[in-house]
């Protein structure tokens, strides 16, 4: 198979980095905290944003993680080409993320996943690997990830892949277009049902 333009991300070229670069936090004179931070979750947690009925705040998420099935339409397109569409979703929640959505490898189109090199480890899901994401001209370089023997509590993630959303065209959940987790090295996809603020953020490696 041609497998054409290769697009690299360097937060996945080292797995054990972070790569925060989303702006959007103005910093406060008097604390020496961003504007909006708050002690009441330690001096490194930020208050969170308001709800508005059907919203879920990410600061109401668990940690360890919550993984649990969701009733709803997930696509992911590459090159202009829808390379997965399925209603068999899995998200795992987990507090200041916004939703990692899991979708069965046996959902994707023949061929449109490969085997990459590299590997990562979830103090809490276990041992990760990482698929390319082909479709058309181009390869999206460790686009999609996996958890082939998940820790005790995650094994419904076995058979089923996560894949970065600012690696792609576009990812959908029930018609709407989502934003990637911020800071590039995170997978979490925001829509409209969520509210932050995000880790990925400037300042939010302790979050």
């Amino acid at each position: 198979m041609a497998r054409g333009r290769v697009e690299t991300h360097p937060s996945r070229a080292d797995a054990g980095r972070r790569h925060p670069f989303s702006a959007g936090i103005s910093a406060g004179a008097s604390t020496g905290l961003p504007a909006g931070f708050t002690t009441e979750r330690g001096p490194r947690h930020p208050a969170p944003l308001p709800t508005d009925d059907g919203q879920e705040s990410v600061w109401d998420y668990p940690r360890p993680p919550r993984v649990e099935t969701v009733d709803a339409e997930v696509s992911i397109t590459l090159d202009g080409q829808v390379v997965v569409q399925t209603y068999d979703v899995v998200r795992v929640l987990e507090t200041s993320h916004p939703p990692v959505y899991y979708l069965p490898i046996a959902a994707f189109t023949a061929g449109s996943l490969l085997p990459a090199q590299g590997s990562s480890f979830c103090e809490f899901k276990g041992a990760a690997r990482y698929y390319d994401l082909v479709a058309g001209a181009r390869t999206a370089a460790r686009a999609g990830w996996e958890y082939p023997s998940p820790a005790p509590g995650y094994e419904v993630l076995a058979g089923r892949i996560a894949v970065y959303a600012g690696l792609v065209d576009r990812c959908m959940v029930d018609g709407e277009v989502v934003v990637p987790q911020p800071g590039g090295f995170y997978g979490g996809w925001i829509t409209s049902t969520v509210v932050g603020p995000f880790k990925g953020v400037p300042g939010s490696s302790g979050w």
